[in-house]
């Protein structure tokens, strides 16, 4: 559990030179005013779509799969804007770690259905909102904590001076962070009443999965990991959708809490979960990380990867 990122004197050694540059850079760009850093960053995921060819294919697969009945120029439109998007998800990430406050505030839009998490917490218990993997997931998080700081549950970064600065930026939306391996500190946040953040819809491999549709493959691979949070009798489960609209304002909704879950079944459990997920990303597809082999997980594990 992160409270308060620890600083090293070890991070002023040559070692980490590099990252320092690197992250000086993210923090000038992000004082620019908010039009230019997405001018910038849309041309940087245009240079990702014509050089990183093995992550423009991964989306490219990714789509194909999930929207079948658009064209092939439609799909194709598509892996484009997504990698935009990626490209502009760069610099909101440093708008999301060093913004101030009155930054943050000029660019929300909206904030809906915030008074049912409210309402669950007024009850005695905690909430466990389910989020897609939305591009601009570090914005959607500062915005949010504009009504309430919650509880993320995250994978630490492998670089240490990134993780300081990772974890410093996520704290100021956040009132701690937790390791996705500390499955007992946010079992205990949801019993202390906590908005904490999960994110149900990446493949996460073959242990604790149901193969189960995800929009339109029948067969994805899906983490059971919500249904051993959400069992817990002192939380309910809510989900949230976040989009960044044409004019830079960022727009959540949070949607009423499923009901009757978990069922005991669990693989029609995983079918609601992914279902919450797909009419949240479905509200602007081209801001979803499409850049996730989602399906690289097979039922047959002899089966052809999609992504060969």
């Amino acid at each position: 559990m992160v409270t308060t990122p620890a600083f090293k004197w070890s991070f002023l050694t040559p070692r980490y030179w590099l990252t320092w540059i690197g992250v000086l850079f993210m923090y000038l760009i992000s004082w620019l005013p908010q039009r230019a850093q997405f001018f910038l960053g849309k041309q940087l995921g245009r240079l990702v779509h014509k050089f990183f060819k093995k992550r423009r294919h991964i989306a490219q697969v990714n789509i194909a799969l999930c929207f079948p009945h658009l064209s092939k120029q439609q799909q194709a439109d598509m892996v484009l804007k997504n990698m935009e998007n990626t490209g502009i998800a760069t610099l909101e990430t440093s708008m999301a770690w060093w913004w101030p406050q009155w930054r943050i505030n000029r660019v929300l839009g909206s904030i809906e259905g915030f008074e049912l998490i409210e309402e669950i917490q007024h009850q005695g218990k905690g909430v466990l909102l389910l989020v897609p993997h939305m591009l601009h997931l570090e914005m959607l998080s500062r915005v949010l904590g504009i009504k309430q700081q919650g509880i993320g549950f995250y994978r630490p970064h492998n670089n240490p001076l990134m993780e300081y600065f990772m974890t410093k930026g996520r704290l100021r939306s956040n009132e701690t962070l937790i390791s996705k391996r500390d499955v007992k500190g946010l079992i205990q946040a949801l019993k202390n009443k906590k908005m904490c953040y999960y994110l149900p819809d990446q493949d996460y491999g073959r242990n604790r999965c149901e193969f189960t549709s995800f929009f339109a493959v029948p067969d994805a691979a899906s983490t059971t990991g919500t249904l051993l949070f959400s069992s817990s009798k002192n939380c309910e489960t809510l989900s949230l959708s976040g989009i960044r609209d044409k004019y830079g304002k960022y727009h959540v909704k949070i949607y009423p809490a499923l009901t009757h879950f978990p069922s005991g079944d669990a693989k029609q459990d995983v079918t609601r979960v992914n279902k919450t997920m797909e009419q949240s990303i479905i509200l602007a597809p081209e801001q979803y990380m499409w850049l996730h082999r989602r399906f690289k997980t097979r039922p047959d594990e002899n089966a052809p990867s999609y992504y060969s």
